[in-house]
């Protein structure tokens, strides 16, 4: 049974590792859809649904850490939009 903390806890775990993405449009990107999937959501109460969103949530936050490993091997250079901060 997924609680709302662990809940919680995978969503902030999964806007952190998206932030890591050295690309700008994949940062943007895994991070507005990782809040509109959690977002939709949000109003489930079906147990068993839930702990089905979870796994794929589970499954999604691996395949943003080895995408995050793989674009550090090749990295390119920043973007315009990136520069200006």
């Amino acid at each position: 049974m997924a609680t709302r903390t662990q809940i919680l806890k995978l969503y902030k775990e999964m806007l952190r590792e998206s932030q890591k993405f050295s690309n700008y449009n994949y940062r943007c990107y895994a991070f507005r859809r990782i809040q509109d999937a959690f977002k939709d959501s949000k109003g489930l109460t079906d147990q068993k649904i839930i702990r089905k969103e979870m796994e794929y949530a589970i499954e999604n936050l691996a395949v943003i850490r080895r995408q995050i490993v793989i674009g550090s091997i090749y990295s390119s250079e920043k973007l315009v939009i990136e520069n200006q901060r």
